[in-house]
């Protein structure tokens, strides 16, 4: 589960690159409820999504180029050895490290297989303000090429329990737990995917969000009806809960949940 008292290698903030940020957040809101609030004058559109008040994800413009996909940050104590050690371990810098006003120092970096990501050193703002209940991010994928050498990547640069199980429904799949504490801290999973499965979401690997809700059926309805797409699902996964994998209006990708129990 995700959970609100951070440390490191946690996933700590989700933000969403668009090139209408108030379109995107109506899309959203239509389907999680989310509201909005301005990061403030010289946050250069970059807008808070909020829930009963509390910060759940951003959306700011999106840089050139740049695929329409969530970031999911994750927490480090150094933003800059963080930096240093994706380009030891074969990975890239995007952008930064850099100072976000008193709130944090941030860096953009994209894993050896091509997903990218991004690490958050706090200050002021410590990260999400609410996690895990129904409109909120409750749960991370890495999509990837090859699992083994993504988990090897990322516990180079955090301390991640990884177990490993079964896949519901694919009797040869494995899927890859990651967390932080045992258990009780997983807060997402590894998927190995085909270069075949891959080239049809857009040919390089990438993380994607898990979103809580309390009606996937109905969360589902309402992707279609604000002109989104569910590109599996709903269905129910043992153990799991019922999802459906979704894309809003500009092709970002996200899972819809609601948890099993």
């Amino acid at each position: 589960m995700i959970t609100t008292d951070f440390h490191d290698g946690s996933p700590c903030w989700l933000d969403l690159g668009a090139a209408d940020p108030a379109a995107t957040i109506g899309f959203y809101a239509a389907v999680l409820g989310w509201e909005q609030r301005s990061a403030g004058p010289d946050s250069g559109g970059y807008t808070f999504c909020t829930l009963e008040g509390r910060i759940v994800a951003a959306v700011g413009p999106e840089s050139p180029g740049t695929p329409p996909r969530w970031t999911v940050y994750f927490e480090t104590p150094d933003a800059d050895s963080t930096a240093r050690s994706v380009q030891l371990a074969g990975g890239t810098v995007r952008g930064g490290p850099m100072d976000v006003g008193a709130q944090g120092r941030l860096v953009h970096l994209t894993d050896p297989l091509g997903a990218e990501f991004a690490a958050w050193q706090p200050g002021a703002r410590a990260g999400l303000e609410a996690v895990d209940l129904p409109g909120t991010l409750c749960w991370l994928e890495l999509c990837t090429s090859s699992a083994r050498d993504s988990v090897e990547f990322y516990r180079t640069l955090f301390e991640w329990d990884v177990q490993r199980t079964p896949m519901s429904g694919d009797e040869n799949g494995r899927y890859t737990l990651i967390g932080t504490g045992g258990a009780e801290r997983m807060h997402g999973g590894i998927v190995e995917l085909s270069g075949e499965q891959l080239a049809a979401m857009g040919g390089t690997p990438y993380w994607h969000p898990v979103f809580a809700v309390s009606d996937a059926d109905a969360a589902g309805e309402a992707v279609g009806a604000s002109g989104g797409q569910v590109s599996m699902g709903p269905l129910d996964a043992p153990g799991v809960g019922r999802l459906a994998v979704c894309r809003d209006p500009w092709d970002a990708e996200f899972v819809l949940l609601h948890p099993e129990g």
